[in-house]
């Protein structure tokens, strides 16, 4: 949701629906309308409207600690779920159509249902709906917004686009975040670096260049930035490659096959939820594949490492967070509540020291209320720990490595003053 902002900021409409809707989905309206004054009651309005005779039920909110702070009431919230639900699938729709090179295709699943008949077809089979109530859908164009739609979206995107504190979070991400970084021999990335069937480095077409590997990674962080500092030109192409990043499988962001939502809402059937996982999370369970990439980036040695989240740890279910022999440890223990029940823990914690490296599993608490009530703090307990033979002193860090060519090219400074070569200028 982080990496979904900076398209937020830059005013991608599609991206825009998707903050919204899985806010709906957890309950979490009040974030955008007290935290960052983004306006929802034209969305509100036109869905309590457009879908009042529809109790909107596989679009209730999924409610893990109740929010005293948003007065919603939950019927409300189905029906907003609703209706930026369909908005996001035809928006998407058009970038899908408007862009074939991003071989979407497989996404275009509005125009593949038959309402009458209650049913959709994907991938050739024919898959019960269990919703057929879609008021605003037009039959001749299953992607085109209805006329109050199109003002729902326009009033929405100025909102995001004009939110200060907003805007300050998106700078300060700009500021502070880079795709991916390399600290202390640890190369830090979130999804994936994608890979083919055999294990090489995928080529990827993006913005008319072929590139794979760190090139391919540095031509993405590159675009993400040139579409920040243009935003004001409004580049609709620079636009919609971040929607392709959020969404595609060959992003580094995401890396499996197809993003759900679709198949999640409306059909019952959970075979077709499924999204398989790029080849990566095969291969970077071996040792010399993560060699590989780190080598990519510059990196060798058992002091190496790969440091990975997105997805989430089921240790419940004996998975462990350290892959490749200890070459790649996985950060993302499932934090939220919503996965929770399925990975056993709230997530992981990666602190490095003199000593090595120390990778924590938090335990979850009931509630941050009766935690605080009770000064019970997060129980962590250490499951990975990593020494080296020799304690590392600041010197043998990247900052100490700094401040020693710091202390370089100041000693090389003085010996010019003192040689006579450079005037002291008072």
């Amino acid at each position: 949701m982080i990496f979904i902002g900076w398209e937020q900021a830059c005013g991608n409409k599609a991206c825009i629906a998707t903050v919204i809707r899985n806010c709906a989905r957890y309950n979490n309206i009040a974030i955008l309308e007290d935290g960052y004054g983004i306006n929802i009651r034209p969305l509100s309005t036109f869905a309590m409207e457009t879908y009042r005779d529809d109790e909107c039920l596989n679009f209730m909110p999924k409610v893990y600690d109740d929010n005293k702070y948003d007065s919603s009431d939950k019927v409300t919230i189905a029906k907003i779920h609703k209706a930026i639900t369909v908005i996001q699938f035809k928006l998407e729709g058009q970038l899908i159509k408007k862009h074939p090179e991003y071989h979407l295709d497989n996404r275009l699943l509005l125009d593949k249902m038959n309402l009458e008949e209650g049913y959709v077809v994907l991938d050739g089979k024919q898959y019960e709906l269990n919703d057929t109530n879609f008021p605003t859908l037009n039959p001749k164009d299953a992607y085109q917004l209805s006329d109050e739609e199109e003002e729902v979206v326009e009033r929405l995107c100025e909102s995001f686009k004009h939110s200060q504190r907003l805007n300050e979070h998106i700078e300060f991400i700009y500021q502070k975040g880079e795709l991916y970084t390399i600290f202390n021999s640890n190369l830090l990335f979130h999804a994936c670096m994608p890979m083919d069937e055999k294990g090489n480095f995928q080529t990827v077409e993006f913005l008319g260049n072929k590139v794979s590997g760190r090139k391919y990674f540095d031509l993405v962080n590159e675009t993400i930035r040139k579409v920040y500092v243009n935003k004001e030109e409004q580049d609709e192409d620079l636009l919609d490659i971040m929607w392709f990043l959020w969404i595609s499988p060959v992003s580094p962001f995401f890396g499996k096959d197809k993003m759900a939502t679709f198949e999640s809402y409306f059909i019952n059937d959970k075979e077709t939820h499924k999204e398989e996982k790029n080849p990566y999370y095969h291969f970077s369970n071996q040792e010399e594949i993560c060699d590989k990439i780190l080598k990519e980036f510059g990196l060798e040695g058992k002091e190496a490492h790969i440091v990975n989240g997105h997805v989430p740890v089921k240790a419940k279910n004996g998975e462990s967070p350290l892959h490749a022999n200890g070459k790649l440890l996985v950060i993302d223990g499932g934090f939220a509540k919503s996965y929770q029940v399925a990975t056993g823990n709230a997530g992981y914690i990666l602190s490095y020291n003199s000593n090595g490296l120390l990778l924590s599993q938090n335990k979850p608490f009931e509630s941050v209320e009766k935690a605080i009530k009770e000064e019970k703090d997060i129980i962590s307990e250490i499951v990975v720990k990593k020494t080296g033979i020799v304690r590392k002193t600041v010197g043998d860090t990247d900052i100490g490595k700094r401040l020693k060519q710091e202390i370089q090219d100041l000693s090389e400074l003085l010996q010019f003053y003192e040689s006579g070569k450079l005037k002291q200028v008072n």
